[in-house]
């Protein structure tokens, strides 16, 4: 068995970060769906504007709205204007194809990798 990537959202911007929120990561509904992410699963977020990684879980955030914000212990490493990469993981024993999108400045779907 091995973990495999099975979604990522690439290149996305925080738009908020909430120290007194009670952990995770909000995400845009549709950028949910568009990824193949499921409410409550554990994701790697991975900073490019200061190399923080942090383990968290998804909840869903207002449809359209480009929201992605971090939540609890996780908003001290990774602020609003911060580009994130969101991964999701799945274990199995076969390859898989990832489903990988990529997001514009305001979090809106450009389209796939």
């Amino acid at each position: 068995m091995r973990w495999m990537l099975r979604s990522k959202i690439h290149n996305a911007t925080v738009t908020r970060a909430d120290v007194d929120y009670i952990g995770s990561i909000t995400i845009d509904v549709a950028l949910i769906e568009k990824a193949g992410l499921w409410v409550g699963e554990k994701v790697l977020v991975v900073d490019n504007t200061n190399g923080a990684r942090v383990d968290t879980y998804v909840i869903k955030g207002e449809r359209d709205s480009g929201e992605i914000g971090m939540n609890g212990a996780a908003a001290h490493l990774i602020q609003p204007g911060d580009q994130v990469i969101i991964m999701g993981f799945e274990l199995t024993d076969k390859p898989c194809e990832a489903k990988k999108i990529l997001v514009d400045e305001n979090n809106r779907f450009v389209g796939n990798l």
